[in-house]
C-alpha cells in the first residue's frame, strides 16, 4: 500500500508539471514566434516480485512479475512547427516561413529567435526594440566603381541602415542603346550640312524621316546634368552615320573601343554603323579603326570647362551579329538610349526587405542600392536549443552548431517583410490536454486517498 501512495505522489507531481507546461503554452498563445511544448511520460522503476522461468519439458514458461513504482517525465519537447503569419504593414517586421532562425547579438553573445519584430535605432542599427539586441547580417560593400554588393560569405555583423544619409553623385560612364533604325529610310545627301540634316528629320512624318536624334541626360562627377545627343542618319545601303555632341563640353573625340589599332583622331565626332541585310549590327568604325566582333562600343572623350581631366562615356551599341542593341529593320525609328549609370546626389528616403533578406534603400535621386542582408541560422536539432527567455534560444550540447547562411539556401526558409509569425499554440489541443491532465491528476489523488483508507482499515484490525 505504501507503494501505491508513492506511485500516486509521482503521478500528482508530474501531472502538475504537465499542467504547468500547458498553462505556459496557453499564456503564450499571442506571443510572436513562440513554439509550444509538450510533456511526455514514462514509467518509473518496477519492483520485481518473481523472475521469469524458461519452458521445461513438462510445463511452459512463466512470465516475470513486477509491481511499478510510479511514473516520471520522459521529456519536455519543443514543437517547432510553423506558426501562422499576421500582416502588420510595418516594413521592419519580418517573418520566416520554413526552417531557420534570426541571429541577434548582445555584444559577443549570440541568440536565435523566430520573432522578427525589428526596428531601426538612432544610430541606424537594425535591432529588437524590446531589448536593443542587434540583428546580424552582412552590410553592403563598394566594388571601387561606386556599385555596392553584399558578400554573404563573410562573418555576420551588426546591420546598419543609414536612413537619410547622403548618396554622392556618380559620373556617367556608359550609355546602353536598345533601338531600331528604319531600313526604309532614304539616304541622306552626302554633301548635306548639319543644319540641312536636322531639317530632314524635324517636322517630317515618321515614315519620311532620313534619320533620328537621340537625347539622354548624363551626369558629371558633381551630379550636374548634361545633354548627350546622338544624331543618326542613313548614309548608304545598310550603313548609318552618327554624330555625337555633349552640352557644355569641349575637345570631344569619338573613338572605337577595342579595335586592334585603337587610333583616336582628335576632334572626330562621327562614327559609322554597319548592318547585315537581315538587320543585325555587324561593325562600327570611327573612320580609322573598325570593330566587327564582340561588344561594339564607341568611346566619347571630352572635357568640361574648368576641368583638366578628360571625361569618358562609352556608348554600348550591342554585340556583333545580334539584335540585342541597335538594329536595322523596316519599322519605325525607336532610337533610344535605354539606360546610363550616372546620377545626382541623393538622400536615402526608405528601404525594403525582400524574400532573400536583402535590404534595398531608395534614394531621392531615384536610385536603389543594396544596403545589407539579414543572416539566418539553422541547427541539426532545433528542438535541442535551450530557452533563454524573451523569445530567444541559445546553443546547447544537443542542438548542434549554428549553420549560418542566407534565406532560401541550404534548407533555410524565406523571409517576408510586413508580417510576423504568430505562436503555434493550438488552443483546441491545449484545452483537450488540460482535461486529460486534470483527469490524470484527479485519478492519482483518488489512488492516494483509497490507499489511505486501506491503511486505516488495517490499523483498525487491532481493535
Amino acid at each position: 500500500m505504501m507503494r501505491t501512495l508513492y506511485a500516486g505522489v509521482s503521478g500528482l507531481k508530474n501531472h502538475q508539471v504537465r499542467m504547468d507546461v500547458i498553462g505556459n503554452n496557453i499564456s503564450n498563445v499571442n506571443t510572436i514566434g513562440f513554439k509550444s511544448e509538450r510533456v511526455m511520460f514514462h514509467d518509473l522503476i518496477s519492483q520485481t516480485i518473481s523472475g521469469a522461468a524458461a519452458p521445461r519439458d513438462n510445463v511452459g514458461g512463466v512470465n516475470p512479475q513486477a509491481v511499478g513504482l510510479g511514473m516520471n517525465i520522459a521529456s519536455i519537447d519543443k514543437l517547432m512547427t510553423q506558426g501562422s503569419l499576421q500582416t502588420t504593414g510595418k516594413g521592419t517586421d519580418v517573418a520566416i516561413t520554413g526552417e531557420g532562425f534570426f541571429v541577434v547579438a548582445d555584444g559577443d553573445k549570440k541568440f536565435y529567435t523566430r520573432a522578427g519584430s525589428f526596428d531601426v535605432d538612432k544610430n541606424g542599427q537594425l535591432v529588437n526594440p524590446a531589448d536593443g539586441f542587434k540583428v546580424q547580417g552582412w552590410n553592403a560593400q563598394s566594388d571601387g566603381s561606386g556599385s555596392k554588393f553584399v558578400n554573404n560569405t563573410g562573418t555576420p555583423q551588426d546591420i546598419i541602415i543609414p536612413l537619410y544619409s547622403k548618396e554622392p553623385a556618380k559620373e556617367t560612364t556608359y550609355v546602353v542603346y536598345k533601338s531600331n533604325l528604319n531600313a526604309r529610310a532614304e539616304n541622306m545627301p552626302a554633301d548635306a550640312s548639319e543644319e540641312q540634316r536636322y531639317k530632314m528629320i524635324a517636322n517630317v512624318p515618321p515614315d519620311q524621316r532620313r534619320g533620328h536624334l537621340t537625347n539622354i541626360m548624363v551626369y558629371d562627377d558633381q551630379g550636374k546634368e548634361h545633354n548627350l545627343k546622338v544624331f543618326m542618319w542613313k548614309s548608304d545601303m545598310n550603313k548609318w552615320t552618327a554624330s555625337v555632341a555633349v552640352s557644355d563640353s569641349e575637345q570631344l573625340t569619338v573613338d572605337v573601343v577595342g579595335s586592334q589599332q585603337n587610333t583616336a583622331v582628335p576632334n572626330n565626332k562621327k562614327f559609322e554603323l554597319n548592318f547585315s541585310p537581315d538587320g543585325k549590327i555587324t561593325s562600327v568604325s570611327d573612320g580609322v579603326d573598325v570593330l566587327n566582333s564582340g561588344a561594339l562600343n564607341v568611346n566619347i572623350s571630352f572635357k568640361y570647362p574648368g576641368t583638366p581631366e578628360a571625361k569618358n562615356i562609352q556608348l554600348r551599341l550591342g554585340n556583333a551579329g545580334t539584335v540585342e542593341g541597335v538594329t536595322q529593320f523596316a519599322s519605325e525609328f525607336t532610337t533610344k538610349a535605354r539606360e546610363q549609370d550616372g546620377y545626382t546626389m541623393g538622400y536615402m528616403e526608405s528601404f525594403a526587405i525582400d524574400a532573400s533578406g536583402k535590404v534595398t534603400g531608395t534614394f531621392s535621386n531615384g536610385m536603389k542600392h543594396e544596403l545589407a542582408q539579414i543572416a539566418m541560422a539553422n541547427f541539426t536539432n532545433p528542438a535541442g536549443l535551450e530557452k533563454a527567455g524573451s523569445n530567444y534560444y541559445t546553443v546547447s550540447n544537443n542542438s548542434g552548431d549554428p549553420i549560418v547562411g542566407e534565406s532560401g539556401v541550404g534548407g533555410l526558409g524565406s523571409l517576408h517583410s510586413g508580417v510576423l509569425e504568430m505562436s503555434n499554440v493550438d488552443l483546441a489541443d491545449q484545452f483537450t490536454d488540460m482535461i486529460v491532465t486534470q483527469r490524470g491528476f484527479q485519478a492519482n489523488s483518488r489512488s492516494i486517498t483509497t490507499a489511505d483508507q486501506m491503511i486505516q482499515e488495517l490499523l483498525g484490525l487491532k481493535r
